[in-house]
């Protein structure tokens, strides 16, 4: 049994995390700006503040925290509060970790598929691929930095480039279950997914399985936009049409943030299916079928 401390433990990933962590009886403490439950600690950082409650004897720490990506507009003061909310977060972390000579098994962070840039492409990005030099590559980039200063105390580190995580309740799948399923832009874009299950066990493996290293966290099975739609308006027998939401009326809506709509290529998952890795949910109709 591991004693593992996770951020953004509220939140769609970090719910179902938690329940999969207790039953396989590993426990699990949450830091939260506003604690509610006995397993949840607060922090805070604005005033550079961990309660140290929840640092006491930890194995390991899963870092889930970060401002929605795709919650609001990108102005110049969001696109600082979604990196601060990472980096900030993982710094202040590693700060509190190092003062108090705790000595982990392993850190366990959240990354994205953006790391590879908001780009429609041929090729199959795998890990070793470049970091995009956009927005999102800079982001990713900045983040994952965040985690890896935590190899400088000898702590094992692993990084999950996650895709659109495809759950029950909330997150991506609730928004794209329109009364009318279509595909977005000229529909040829893919869609890197995973199931929440596969992507909790994922973070387990981290755990159980010495699972160490930058790994691609999706599905296996690669979705354009326009097959993604199909496959969506049959599993949940909504109609389907064909012609896509104009990529110039996102542009407008949404601004700069349209290109995770907009955009996006292959993510190869050799490397994770190469440490022994089984997904549950491969294909996209299993998926869906189990949502």
């Amino acid at each position: 049994m591991a004693r593992v401390l996770i951020t953004g433990g509220t939140g769609l990933v970090g719910k179902r995390l938690t329940q999969m962590l207790i039953a396989k009886n590993h426990e699990v403490l949450i830091l939260s700006r506003n604690p509610k439950k006995k397993n949840e600690f607060r922090w805070d950082v604005s005033s550079n503040y961990v309660d140290e409650k929840a640092l006491i004897n930890i194995d390991y720490i899963i870092h889930l925290a970060g401002a929605g990506i795709a919650d609001k507009r990108w102005s110049k003061k969001r696109k600082q509060v979604i990196i601060d909310s990472r980096v900030e977060t993982a710094n202040l972390l590693f700060e509190k970790i190092t003062t108090l000579n705790i000595k982990l098994k392993g850190f366990i962070s959240a990354s994205g598929i953006g790391y590879y840039g908001a780009v429609n492409s041929q090729i199959i990005f795998e890990e070793t691929a470049k970091v995009g030099t956009d927005f999102l590559g800079n982001t990713c980039k900045k983040w994952e930095e965040a985690a890896h200063q935590f190899s400088r105390q000898n702590t094992p580190v692993t990084i999950l480039r996650t895709g659109i995580v495809l759950a029950k309740k909330g997150g991506a799948l609730d928004k794209m279950k329109t009364p009318v399923i279509t595909p977005i832009g000229s529909g040829k874009q893919y869609i890197p997914w995973i199931h929440i299950d596969d992507l909790c066990h994922l973070y387990i493996a981290a755990i159980e399985d010495n699972l160490i290293g930058v790994f691609n966290a999706v599905a296996p099975e690669h979705h354009t936009s326009i097959s993604f739609s199909k496959a969506l308006a049959k599993n949940f027998k909504k109609p389907y049409l064909a012609i896509g939401v104009p990529g110039f009326l996102l542009k407008i809506l949404f601004g700069e943030m349209s290109v995770i709509l907009l955009t996006g290529s292959r993510i190869s998952t050799k490397k994770i299916e190469k440490n022994t890795y089984s997904f549950r949910f491969a294909k996209l109709h299993e998926a869906l079928s189990d949502l």
